[in-house]
C-alpha cells in the first residue's frame, strides 16, 4: 500500500473506532483507550524485542489496568469535588440563616 494510500486508510479507521465509542461508559472508555495505547506501545517494544505479538498483549493488559485505575481516580476526585460543593452551599445557607 502506498504512503498516499495509507493516510485516508487510517483516518477512516480511527474515525470508526472513535465512532464506537460513543455510547460507553467514561470507565469503559478509559480502560478501552488504556488497552489500546498500551498494545501500541507494546507492540512497538515487542517488536524491537522481535515479538510484537507478546508485546501488544502485554501492553494490551497494562493500558487497560492503568486506564481502569485512572478512571478509578478521576471518578474519587469528581466526588469529592462535589461533596465540598455540597458542603460550601449548606454553610452558605446556614450563614444566611
Amino acid at each position: 500500500m502506498t504512503r498516499t494510500m495509507m493516510l485516508p486508510a487510517a483516518a477512516l479507521a480511527i474515525g470508526l473506532s472513535l465512532g464506537g465509542c460513543a455510547d460507553m461508559s467514561d470507565t469503559s472508555r478509559r480502560t478501552l483507550t488504556g488497552a489500546g495505547l498500551g498494545a501500541a506501545g507494546g507492540g512497538l517494544i515487542g517488536s524491537l524485542t522481535g515479538d510484537f505479538g507478546w508485546g501488544a498483549l502485554i501492553g494490551a493488559g497494562a493500558g487497560a489496568v492503568g486506564g481502569y485505575l485512572y478512571d478509578q481516580s478521576r471518578q474519587a476526585e469528581q466526588a469529592a469535588y462535589e461533596r465540598g460543593v455540597q458542603t460550601g452551599r449548606s454553610q452558605a445557607r446556614a450563614g444566611r440563616s
